[in-house]
């Protein structure tokens, strides 16, 4: 009886959360969460149904014919290859689907790493200032006057190549963790700004205790929002490597990849289909990103939005 008091309790204060309130409202922000609970149902479904080396091993030689069109377009029947096939004769459909799995996959790893780095600096720096400000804010100045992809190009070939995907996932949060240790820095020093801050330390507070339990929970909305925001971008980025060759291993079902080949074996031959479906659930997925972290930025604050552009 009392776990369902409790539930009840607790969605009745969901329900009577501004945010929630202001986010649910939000048509665009809606959408956007529709399209990611879509695609992560996809991409979890392409997991437990297919099997990696099948989709990225060649199917030449056998009864599938390589770049085969969509079945609903040619004289195959519509249940068989639906997008088609590639140079290599794999269905493109399956592949497409398994390219979701390993986009949420490795787009998660890179936000959650360079959020919780950037986080972690950008706390300690607003707190203790003076010397350790300088040194981890100057670090970050560094690395974000490089433009971003042109850094993640020189950082990814540091790495070795069978790392795959992996070395990407590395060079983009590097590239990514000055820009949460700024936006955190500057709301950190906000909330320093607060007299019970100055109480707490008073009351004799560890400085782990401070950080954690008093100046973390007050930056959660900009760091909430950042982290919405830049995993669209790690997904496109992700992929971008992957298509100049920097990400992805030879046969494997990531979108990128399968754009790097579609446009080199189907760009002037008119097989349209290479290409399109890997390049559709891509931009998809990260419009999805995009409308629900612009929703999330406005019920929060909306003057986070002048912050962070």
């Amino acid at each position: 009886m009392s776990t369902d008091t409790e539930t009840r309790g607790t969605l009745g204060r969901l329900r009577a959360s501004p945010f929630l309130a202001d986010l649910l409202t939000n048509r665009l922000a809606v959408v956007g969460l529709t399209i990611i609970l879509s695609m992560a149902a996809v991409a979890i479904y392409a997991r437990v149904t297919y099997d990696l080396g099948a989709l990225a091993s060649s199917q030449l030689g056998t009864e599938i014919a390589d770049r085969a069109p969509p079945g609903w377009l040619g004289p195959a029947p519509a249940n068989q290859q639906l997008f088609g096939t590639d140079a290599a004769a794999r269905d493109i459909y399956k592949r497409s689907l398994y390219g979701a799995w390993l986009a949420l996959k490795f787009g998660t790893i890179t936000v959650g790493t360079s959020t919780t780095v950037g986080v972690g600096l950008g706390i300690i720096a607003a707190y203790y200032g003076d010397v350790t400000d300088n040194v981890i804010m100057r670090t970050m100045d560094v690395l974000l006057a490089f433009p971003p992809l042109l850094l993640a190009l020189a950082l990814v070939a540091i790495f070795p190549r069978e790392l795959g995907l992996w070395r990407a996932v590395a060079a983009l949060v590097l590239v990514y963790t000055p820009r949460f240790a700024r936006v955190v820095r500057g709301a950190a020093l906000k909330v320093l700004e607060d007299e019970y801050v100055d109480a707490t330390v008073a009351l004799g507070a560890t400085d782990p205790r401070v950080l954690v339990r008093h100046i973390l929970p007050n930056t959660l909305a900009p760091i909430t929002v950042q982290s919405t925001l830049n995993f669209g971008l790690a997904i496109i980025d992700l992929a971008a490597l992957s298509f100049l060759g920097f990400g992805a291993q030879a046969g494997s079902p990531s979108w990128g990849l399968m754009l790097s080949r579609g446009v080199e074996n189907g760009l002037l031959t008119g097989e349209w289909w290479l290409s399109f479906f890997p390049g559709l659930f891509l931009a998809i997925t990260v419009l999805g990103f995009n409308l629900l972290g612009d929703g999330m930025r406005d019920a929060l604050d909306p003057r986070m939005r002048d912050a962070l552009d």
